[in-house]
């Protein structure tokens, strides 16, 4: 397998990305201490409209400061097969209590006149810390929605026995995160290992379901901390199969430039642009610099 850049992208006025998807000619992106929702056209990234999340009075500087930001991480197109809409589900990381909340935006055939509804993920975010070793915080930083199920994945950094993926049914966690059931969604918990560089483990960044496979990221950063950054090491694309036994749950390539030297920054996202051949896709990933900056890297990767 092979993941090799072939464009990058900056996106200014757009901070700290940190989840990326695609529903038909358009990219949603979103920042983790910024209250928009993101547009871009999907053939030349070319902005567009923003939606507003939510009201804050924190974003004079460009970004909201970290001790209070939503830390909206998570970003995962599905259809509500209750009401036949399709539209895009935000979650916070849930590493501390101003990251529990969440929103979801119906994305219409007049995406002009779009209404975003918030949802309250405290209680759920209990029950996930439940099913974390202990002294691993809840850290979650990608979403991906099958016809039937909603993966969360938990990042750990530096620690390999806290990288897990929560399995939730899609149908009864929607229920719960609408109102038309009050009970908790059931929950799996699977643990994954994940690449190392320099002896330290990658953490999930992204994910998103295409064409039936699930394409992933993970970073490496040299930091025990889920709330204070460190330096990056590397990040890794790559497809995993839950359901398949262990020998073949994941294959991953470590994403490089176009000279063969490894990639050296903080892959947050993931997307499928495009199918190339068989076997050969051209994904749209998207960065953070943790210092504010953004931007949007496409990759062919091969299997």
């Amino acid at each position: 397998m092979r993941a090799t850049i072939i464009r990058q992208l900056d996106l200014p006025n757009l901070p700290s990305a940190s989840g990326v998807e695609i529903l038909g000619e358009t990219v949603y992106i979103i920042g983790d201490d910024s209250p928009y929702l993101y547009r871009f056209g999907a053939n030349e990234l070319q902005p567009g409209q923003a939606i507003t999340l939510f009201d804050t009075a924190h974003f004079s500087s460009g970004r909201i400061p970290k001790a209070i930001k939503p830390d909206l991480e998570c970003l995962t197109a599905l259809t509500d097969a209750r009401t036949g809409e399709t539209g895009l589900l935000a979650f916070g990381s849930g590493a501390t209590s101003a990251r529990e909340g969440g929103f979801w935006v119906p994305i219409g055939s007049k995406p002009a006149a779009v209404t975003v509804y918030p949802v309250a993920l405290a209680p759920l975010y209990a029950r996930l810390r439940e099913l974390l070793p202990a002294g691993v915080t809840l850290n979650l930083e990608a979403a991906a929605a099958s016809a039937t199920e909603l993966l969360l994945f938990q990042r750990t950094v530096g620690a390999q026995a806290g990288n897990f993926i929560y399995r939730l049914p899609l149908a009864a966690t929607l229920d719960y995160l609408q109102h038309r059931q009050a009970q908790l969604p059931p929950v799996r918990a699977q643990h994954f290992s994940l690449p190392e560089i320099e002896g330290k483990p990658a953490g999930f960044s992204g994910a998103s379901f295409h064409g039936g496979r699930l394409f992933v990221t993970a970073s490496v950063e040299d930091t025990t901390d889920a709330v204070l950054d460190g330096a990056v090491l590397g990040s890794f694309v790559g497809v995993l199969n839950p359901d398949k036994p262990a020998a073949a749950l994941a294959s991953f390539a470590l994403l490089q430039l176009p000279d063969g030297r490894p990639y050296r920054g903080k892959v947050e996202s993931v997307a499928v642009r495009r199918t190339l051949a068989q076997g050969r896709y051209e994904l749209l990933l998207v960065t953070d610099d943790d210092q504010g900056g953004s931007t949007a890297v496409l990759v062919e990767m091969q299997l």
